[in-house]
């Protein structure tokens, strides 16, 4: 009979996956009733007995379809069946609970990002409305050059030569006297 058993190896080997994909099929109660223990060579060895092979065979080689293994397990003995929708039905409600949380946070990052928006929307806002104030300042400000330079732009005539002093006149020397260019070296005055 232990020719028919056959370990994790051998069945990791004979479906072409990995070692630990076969432990994670051995669940408690797989191994309760499909794995024993036999001591090869001195060595305590787990085995797997023909149907849990069976049944190993049938989940390895569908496309994981957890309804197919459900539908193989309650064939083979009525607890099972029980016992594997009580599973099942803890199995989801705990992914259930993963999710909720999961949603929860997602919803929170969600609520983050809106607050951070509209931020950045009053900060864009308050730019713009600064940017127009400041155009319109800047409008002002020409328009009151364009005032003063209007303002002092002599009109063509004799005003435009009065206006403008002449270098040898008599008013110019004595309000404005030539300066000359002193050096450290120049002694007098």
């Amino acid at each position: 009979m232990s020719e028919n058993l056959k370990t994790i190896r051998e069945l990791a080997d004979e479906f072409k996956v990995s070692k630990q994909a076969v432990r994670k099929r051995l669940t408690d109660e797989f191994r309760a009733n499909y794995v024993e223990t036999v001591d090869r060579n001195g060595v305590a060895t787990l085995v797997v007995t023909v149907t849990g092979y069976m049944l190993l065979k049938q989940h390895f080689s569908s496309d994981n379809d957890s309804e197919k293994v459900g539908s193989n397990v309650g064939g083979n003995t009525g607890n099972v069946d029980a016992t594997s929708d009580s599973k099942q039905t803890t199995d989801n409600s705990y992914v259930f609970k993963i999710l909720e949380q999961q949603l929860a946070v997602k919803d929170k990052q969600i609520e983050n990002k809106d607050s951070q928006i509209s931020q950045m929307q009053n900060l864009l806002d308050q730019q713009q409305r600064l940017a127009l104030q400041d155009k319109k300042l800047l409008e002002e400000y020409k328009a009151e050059i364009k005032e003063l330079k209007s303002l002092n732009i002599p009109k063509q005539g004799s005003e435009k030569d009065d206006s403008i002093p002449k270098e040898n006149s008599v008013e110019n020397v004595v309000k404005y006297p030539r300066k000359r260019n002193k050096k450290w070296w120049d002694f007098r005055r």
